[in-house]
């Protein structure tokens, strides 16, 4: 059975972060292990909310107490996604290097949350720069939206070849970009690698409820943990999210206990850009 640790927000509320994250991983039969970097009643999106951070020195206790027990050594792979603070965000770097250490093939996922459109940066611009200068080159597997990667990069993107070039840019194995303009009406998330770029065409959505990001990292982080090629992770990650926003819809949360896990979820049709 393959393991991963999951670092992220929860909330006690709806589905973001680890809660959307970690569904698909467990439904592949991944053994999950979860961090909260803050804990919260709901998402702030909200009009109300309450919570707090978890500092970085009891996070890594934590990590320290996993490590004691034989566990740390242990997983396939790691994946971080809301680090609210610089402080965070190297705490992270530092277990990442740790775990590497101990098994040397970990993988690892990050899922650079800092900001989207329309609003921009939604945490404080040290912690999205020690993402982009820490957490982004010691990735394997780099899971930005159109914001994050134009931000991370430097580069305008405004459409697929924007994105291909704004993702080499980073210099990563793999890069996962969603909500890539794709014409006027429509969207698309592209997946680049050191030799493959693949896309996947979605609809544009006037709104669609928190936590579409996160469930759609947790589907591509499972499936390319089970060993699928990137063009397939692409088509079931897009799927998924697909029947998820499908059974939730009108709804302003994810309605994941809806989702048929089983026949429900059909992988979407990729195209291979080059």
């Amino acid at each position: 059975m393959r393991r991963l640790l999951v670092i992220s927000s929860h909330v006690a509320y709806g589905a973001v972060g680890l809660a959307a994250t970690i569904a698909p991983l467990q439904r592949a039969q991944i053994e999950v292990a979860a961090l909260p970097t803050v804990v919260l009643s709901n998402h702030p999106g909200h009009a109300h909310f309450a919570g707090t951070k978890l500092e970085p020195a009891l996070l890594e206790d934590m990590i320290a107490a996993l490590d004691a027990n034989g566990w740390l050594g242990t997983f396939d792979g790691i994946f971080s996604g809301y680090l609210p603070s610089a402080v965070h965000v190297a705490w992270a770097a530092r277990v990442v290097e740790r775990m590497r250490v101990l098994n040397p093939s970990v993988v690892y996922f990050c899922d650079p949350i800092l900001g989207d459109d329309p609003a921009g940066l939604y945490i404080d611009l040290a912690a999205a720069e020690a993402i982009r200068d820490t957490l982004v080159p010691l990735a394997d597997v780099v899971l930005p939206n159109r914001f994050e990667l134009a931000w991370l990069s430097g580069i305008a993107v405004s459409s697929a070849d924007d994105a291909v070039t704004a993702a080499r840019a980073l210099v990563c194995n793999r890069v996962c970009t969603t909500s890539i303009p794709n014409g006027p009406t429509a969207l698309a998330d592209v997946l680049v690698s050191s030799g493959d770029v693949f896309a996947c065409g979605v609809e544009k959505l006037e709104s669609a409820p928190h936590g579409t990001g996160d469930l759609f990292a947790g589907f591509l982080a499972s499936a390319l943990m089970e060993g699928a090629a990137d063009d397939v992770a692409l088509g079931l990650a897009v799927g998924g999210v697909r029947h998820a926003l499908d059974v939730s819809r009108g709804s302003d949360r994810l309605l994941l206990s809806k989702m048929d896990w089983t026949n429900g979820i059909r992988a979407a049709q990729v195209e291979r850009l080059s």
